[in-house]
Order: C-alpha cells, then sequence, then structure tokens
C-alpha cells in the first residue's frame, strides 16, 4: 500500500507547505507545471504528466533530465490532466490515499472538474481514499454509512456539503447538530465546528464531502 500524492498547476499561493508534508514513502505525481515545482522544491516526482503547455521548453528538458516517467499528452483530450493523473494513480498502484494539490483557486471550470472527479465512474469506487488539500481547506467524499471525523489540528471550522440530494443527515455531536434531515438539492451545511477532537455523521442516501478549513 502506498499514500500518492499528486501537484497539479493552480495558483501557488494556494499550496500548503509542500517540504513539510514531503515523507519517506509519498508518491508524488507531477502535473504540468506542478512537476516544475516540486523540482524546484526538492522532490522529485514518480511520474510528471500532462500536456506541459505551461512550462516553457527548457523546464521540459529539467522534467526529462530528472523524472524517469515522463508522460506527454496532446493539449487536444478528452480529460483533463489532473483527471488523467488521478486514474493513473488508482490503476497503476493500490494506494491507501490520494491527495491532489493546486487543484483550486485559478480557472473556476477547473476547480468544478476537481470538485466532481468522485462523480465519474473510475472515480467513484475510490472516492473514500481522495482528497483535495489546500493552504485553507481539505475536502474528503462521503457515500452513505456511519463515521467518526478526526478534527485536523490547524484547521477550526467544518461543513457538510451535499453533493447530491441527501436523505436522513444527523449530526450527532458536532456543534451545530442535525437529526435526520432531508436535502432534496445540493447545499453547503457551512460553520459547523467541532466540539472536541472527533465527531460523528451518517446518512442514508447522497454523496457528501466535508471540508474542514481555517481562517
Amino acid at each position: 500500500m502506498v499514500e500518492i500524492a499528486i501537484l497539479v498547476g493552480g495558483p501557488e499561493m494556494t499550496l500548503p507547505d509542500l517540504n513539510k508534508l514531503n515523507r519517506d514513502g509519498l508518491l508524488w505525481i507531477g502535473v504540468d507545471r506542478g512537476a516544475v515545482r516540486l523540482l524546484e522544491l526538492g522532490i522529485k516526482p514518480y511520474i510528471a504528466l500532462g500536456d506541459f503547455d505551461s512550462v516553457s521548453k527548457d523546464e521540459f528538458e529539467w522534467i526529462k533530465k530528472e523524472v524517469k516517467d515522463v508522460r506527454r499528452f496532446k493539449a487536444e483530450k478528452d480529460s483533463t490532466d489532473t483527471e488523467i493523473a488521478v486514474e493513473a494513480a488508482f490503476t497503476e498502484f493500490v494506494p491507501e490515499k490520494v491527495t491532489i494539490y493546486g487543484a483550486t483557486g485559478g480557472r473556476l471550470d477547473h476547480l468544478l472538474n476537481n470538485l466532481w472527479l468522485v462523480f465519474q465512474p473510475k472515480v467513484r469506487p475510490h472516492l473514500a481514499k481522495l482528497q483535495i488539500s489546500d493552504r485553507q481547506n481539505s475536502i474528503s467524499y462521503y457515500q452513505p454509512g456511519i463515521y467518526e471525523l478526526k478534527k485536523e489540528e490547524d484547521k477550526k471550522y467544518l461543513a457538510f456539503i451535499c453533493l447530491t440530494a441527501v436523505e436522513k443527515l444527523t449530526l450527532f455531536d458536532a456543534k451545530y447538530q442535525l437529526k435526520e434531515a432531508d436535502f432534496a438539492y445540493p447545499t453547503s451545511l457551512a460553520s459547523n465546528e467541532f466540539v472536541s477532537d472527533t465527531t460523528l455523521f451518517s446518512f442514508q442516501t447522497g454523496l457528501i464531502a466535508v471540508i474542514q478549513s481555517k481562517d
């Protein structure tokens, strides 16, 4: 089992300190300009992929020199670079967790595509292993069931995002609680908070994203 981190080309100001996140056993995939950013930090990606339309010729030569597995695709394709990276992570490895960095901020069409990756048939079976993270937020995905969430040390706020219609959502012990609430359309239950290091929630139908955030 491995843990995979994918760095895509979103605004650098949204990124956490990647050097602090890097550790032995973490496998990096650099997507387009994300591969350059990793190399600039002294982190060598296991795979570099994308159409590389956001890197210079010299930067691409640097990538080819430093990374053993470089995969270049045409710009005109049916999948985004991020989608290709996520598919590679789940089909070529058996990851315990896949975290995408650099997927927020910037262009809204890319942001929405990244948030909705879990609806794709090839990704949905793995949604419990997928997380999107930036300097301020982490996003995790859940199918119906009962779950215990652990508070991330640097986060204060908690949001339950109904990505579809949701039935019987119960927030057992968050600051603001719910009991078997139904939502007929996507909605954001924002600005909730932990009251201890963990909190329980459950629901019976639908798909939910949980966001932990800090100011």
